[in-house]
């Protein structure tokens, strides 16, 4: 059955220097009220050996707090949507969040990486008016100077 779902509230904090955006939740991580819930999804595994955290051995909000504390945030390009099961391609009527907003709230943004082409296609669309994305999906107009 097709039915509208919703994205998760943003896990940011004024030190966020990454965004990584997901599309849209699936149905595991909307029964669970968590980000990347199935446990087939590799998100935590990899993001943990980027930050060289064992996230997988970690409860959900010590995930949360770790990445935080490395200065990455989460969220999705879609606020809404309409989607049968869980993939990607299966994904209508979307109405997105509202990154620009997010973007110029967060002071120490330098990055937002989409996860997935569908994120990416989304998120694109919601920040063309500050630059165009470049081949490593973040986005130039969230990169300023340090301070």
């Amino acid at each position: 059955m097709t039915t509208r779902k919703s994205s998760f509230a943003p896990v940011t904090d004024q030190h966020t220097r990454v965004l990584i955006l997901g599309s849209l939740p699936g149905e595991a991580s909307l029964a669970a009220a968590r980000y990347y819930a199935n446990p087939r999804n590799q998100f935590w595994r990899l993001v943990g050996a980027v930050i060289d955290v064992d996230l997988v051995a970690q409860d959900y909000e010590r995930r949360l707090e770790t990445l935080l504390a490395h200065r990455i945030g989460l969220w999705d390009s879609i606020g809404s949507a309409t989607r049968s099961g869980s993939l990607d391609t299966a994904i209508r009527d979307v109405a997105p969040n509202a990154l620009a907003t997010l973007a110029a709230a967060l002071p120490q943004l330098r990055c937002i990486a989409f996860n997935g082409a569908k994120s990416a296609s989304i998120g694109t669309q919601q920040l063309a008016g500050e630059g165009p994305s470049n081949s490593c999906g973040c986005h130039p107009a969230v990169r300023r100077t340090p301070r």
